[in-house]
């Protein structure tokens, strides 16, 4: 009886695949994330700067694409201050941390990231409840500061708890819902129809 192994089927041939295909695979995991983070990137030709948030930032349908894109329009402050690169990301940065701190996403979705128990808040500057685009700023600043008050249930009997969010905590987080709308997202979500604009 033969007892010789066949050479493709040797423990050391095998082992020696898995190294080489472990390191190769190690260096295009590297190559695709360096290519990930510049292409997602605060500035990039998807992911607009910080102070996109000074201007209107609209949607229209892309023929091409068979999708919505995002338009950045003219000047329109938020807040009605023009804010410099530094003073707009200091903003947005306010919000990041805010909504980890208050765990905003143990209930809302940002890029797809998140739960699904309250709305969808990647497109949430755009959206159609809050009425119109010279009030938004006034209505979100409201409901984040006071949800008590300003009750938002869309239907679904579920409220916002009241997190003490400040005043300066709320604009940041607007601010960063602005940004995040100006954020081409490949059409994500489907079917959102965005708040209409004055001319």
């Amino acid at each position: 009886m033969d007892n010789r192994i066949i050479w493709w089927a040797s423990e050391a041939l095998w082992r020696k695949c898995a190294v080489i295909i472990t390191a190769v695979m190690a260096v295009v995991l590297i190559v695709l994330t360096y290519d990930s983070l510049s292409s997602i990137a605060a500035g990039s030709p998807h992911v607009p700067s910080y102070t996109v948030i000074n201007q209107r930032i609209g949607y229209r349908f892309d023929e091409t694409r068979n999708m919505s894109v995002p338009v950045i329009g003219p000047e329109l402050p938020l807040f009605g201050t023009v804010l410099g690169s530094e003073q707009a990301k200091a903003l947005v940065d306010l919000d990041k941390v805010t909504t980890q701190a208050k765990n905003c996403m143990n209930c809302h979705t940002f890029l797809g990231n998140g739960a699904y128990y309250a709305p969808d808040l990647t497109k949430a500057w755009l959206d159609p409840a809050w009425g119109n685009e010279a009030s938004r700023e006034t209505q979100m600043l409201n409901f984040l500061t006071d949800p008590n008050r300003y009750v938002r249930t869309y239907g679904t009997n579920r409220r916002m708890p009241n997190l003490g969010i400040t005043g300066s905590e709320a604009r940041g987080i607007i601010a960063y819902l602005e940004w995040m709308s100006a954020i081409d997202t490949n059409g994500f979500p489907a079917g959102f129809v965005p708040i209409k604009q004055s001319n």
